[in-house]
């Protein structure tokens, strides 16, 4: 199966220990998605939480989900029990 590639979601070594990211923000996937999983919607999430979002780079960030689930909820879990700063 060929790599799917992410309008939206860029690498970058250094920042956010090389996670995955929204372009042009430090925005991690996990980051949405952990509060997606922990009541936001997406209609709450982008003018609360992220309000330079798009609903276009959101949805990206699910179907990245989709595709790298395992990985994404160990991502949640850590910072879950990293707890607030």
């Amino acid at each position: 199966m060929p790599a799917t590639s992410y309008r939206y979601l860029i690498n970058l070594p250094g920042v956010r220990s090389g996670r995955t990211i929204i372009e042009g923000t430090r925005i991690g996937v996990h980051d949405v998605i952990g509060l997606l999983q922990n009541g936001e919607t997406i209609d709450t999430l982008i003018p609360r939480c992220f309000p330079d979002l798009t609903r276009a780079q959101v949805y990206e960030c699910l179907a990245y989900y989709e595709d790298h689930r395992v990985e994404i909820d160990a991502l949640v879990a850590e910072q879950m029990s990293e707890g607030p700063a």
